[in-house]
């Protein structure tokens, strides 16, 4: 498999006006979401790892309570990729399923 591209600051940008709750920092986007219960907030995890390993993009997070940090950057392409749009946008999705609201 070739390695990604990184994501131009237009293409990032545009990605961004798609996503809501998620912002970038530096070469990495962030997001975090709170959800009803510590089990929900696992429960957003596990789904989170099925599409991060569909993807074969794996982002970080941290859950704390009902409250999940995420961010996602790609090593290989050394900044942000379309695979970091891509997976947010699954993440989106995720949140929209499970009612988690995303906090700014």
């Amino acid at each position: 498999m070739a390695s990604p591209t990184r994501a131009s600051d237009e293409q990032v940008a545009a990605g961004l006006a798609r996503l809501p709750g998620w912002r970038r920092v530096g070469d990495e986007l962030h997001v975090s979401y709170e959800l009803p219960t510590f089990a929900a907030a696992v429960e957003f995890t596990v789904k989170i790892a099925a599409v991060a390993d569909e993807l074969v993009h794996h982002p970080e997070w941290r859950v704390a309570y009902r409250r999940v940090d995420l961010l996602t950057t790609t090593h290989d392409a050394d900044g942000l990729s379309q695979l970091d749009l891509d997976l947010a946008a699954r993440i989106v999705a995720l949140a929209v399923e499970l009612g988690a609201a995303a906090q700014g």
